[in-house]
């Protein structure tokens, strides 16, 4: 749902992994090339790029080591099984230029780690986590005119459920049988990530209209979970995440108008300030009784005349003088204002423009939801309980990335 309202909304996606594609993630987490075809991607920026893991070996190397030392079992699962995840935690670019930057992100992301060890199930499942730094922003860095990079959190990990194995009836001691014979951490990527049932506001299960339980999907979990971890964290200025949104490309555009104005105000006020202080040398000019309109009669002020008297004492001659070329640059000044301010009202004119296109755009759906929000919901409801999109679908490594991103629920 795009709203241009300059939320900032939290973004974690889930994204699975075979063993054809993990060798592309790793090159582009862990900037194994020497150049991609993603031309947002800054070389000069990469040293800036913070790792709160760094792998030992390749991923599957790391994947066979931890399978061979019995920290997981892949017992039961296919050759061609999704073996890797990777969790994608993300804010709009705004956020963290409205917090800073750099250094703002480094702490949000180290707090986001936080969430991802908890989500995932302990840290020794952790192959690689980096936060990239080194994305350039195209649109927003265009909308400002300066380099804004977009700042992203990177966790691959291998998907494991704790599995308890227990004695079969074959066995010889028939006490044993049915007991815990081992537990296991077997690597699934289904049991991981299994829907849950969905809970209304006290905690009990929602029924469909056949009543069966509603169930929430993985990634509407996943998002519920990033949230909470952050608002404990003490970000209380972000908002959960909606899937399908456009609010990065809104928030560039309301975060330039914005921007414009703030500036168009300031450049106003230094108006305002320049006429108060060209009013107060002109009352001080007016006193004095010596007002003149150019540099020269200002310096002749003070000065004998033929019947060698003066007008007033060489103090308040001096002081005249003064308040007088003061008062004419300030007149100068204020004209390069005034047409500052022009240039800008234009710029905020087109801006808006813009803005109020892409408001356009959304009207439709704004206009269904407060002429039918059930309807509106329960469509949104459906949509949620579909099927995600297959990795193959979703994940594109090196292509350039898209700046207006979609956020899943």
């Amino acid at each position: 749902m795009a709203r241009g309202d300059g939320i900032h909304r939290t973004s974690a996606r889930n994204a699975r992994m075979k063993d054809a594609d993990i060798g592309n993630a790793q090159a582009h987490n862990e900037r194994e090339k020497s150049s991609y075809v993603n031309q947002d991607i800054v070389s000069e920026r990469t040293p800036y790029n913070v790792r709160f893991k760094t792998p030992t070996a390749g991923y599957k190397e790391m994947f066979e080591q931890m399978r061979s030392d019995g920290v997981i079992s892949t017992r039961g699962l296919k050759a061609d099984a999704e073996k890797f995840g990777e969790l994608i935690f993300d804010v709009n670019s705004a956020y963290f230029f409205n917090h800073g930057g750099y250094d703002f992100a480094k702490q949000f992301y180290t707090d986001a780690y936080k969430a991802a060890i908890k989500i995932i199930g302990g840290e020794q499942y952790i192959l690689s986590a980096v936060m990239h730094a080194d994305e350039r922003n195209r649109a927003m860095s265009d909308a400002l005119g300066q380099d804004v990079y977009h700042y992203h959190l990177h966790v691959v990990y291998i998907p494991v459920v704790e599995k308890q194995i227990l004695w079969s009836k074959r066995c010889k001691d028939k006490s044993l049988v049915g007991t815990v014979k081992e537990t296991i951490q077997q690597v699934s990527m289904s049991k991981k990530w299994d829907s849950k049932p969905a809970l209304d506001e006290n905690g009990k299960p929602i029924l469909s209209a056949k009543g069966k339980p509603v169930l929430k999907k993985s990634y509407s979990v996943l998002q519920d979970d990033f949230f909470r971890h952050m608002r404990e964290a003490g970000y209380d200025d972000v908002e959960r995440g909606e899937r399908g949104s456009s609010e990065e490309h809104l928030t560039v555009t309301q975060f330039k108008v914005e921007k414009e104005q703030a500036r168009l105000e300031s450049i106003e006020g230094k108006i305002d300030k320049k006429k108060q202080v060209l009013e107060k040398y002109n009352e001080k000019i007016k006193e004095q009784k010596g007002a003149v309109a150019s540099f020269y009669e200002i310096d002749s002020i003070g000065k004998k005349s033929i019947s060698g008297n003066i007008s007033m004492t060489p103090k308040d001659a001096q002081f005249l003088k003064d308040l007088a070329k003061e008062s004419l640059a300030s007149r100068g000044q204020i004209g390069d204002l005034k047409n500052k301010v022009e240039t800008l009202k234009r710029d905020v004119s087109v801006w808006k423009r813009k803005y109020e296109k892409l408001q356009e755009q959304t009207k439709d759906f704004v206009a269904a939801l407060k002429r039918a929000p059930r309807k509106v919901k329960e469509f949104i409801q459906f949509m949620l309980h579909a099927e995600p999109e297959t990795p193959e679908q979703s994940r594109s490594r090196d292509m350039p990335r898209r700046r207006s991103r979609d956020m899943e629920l």
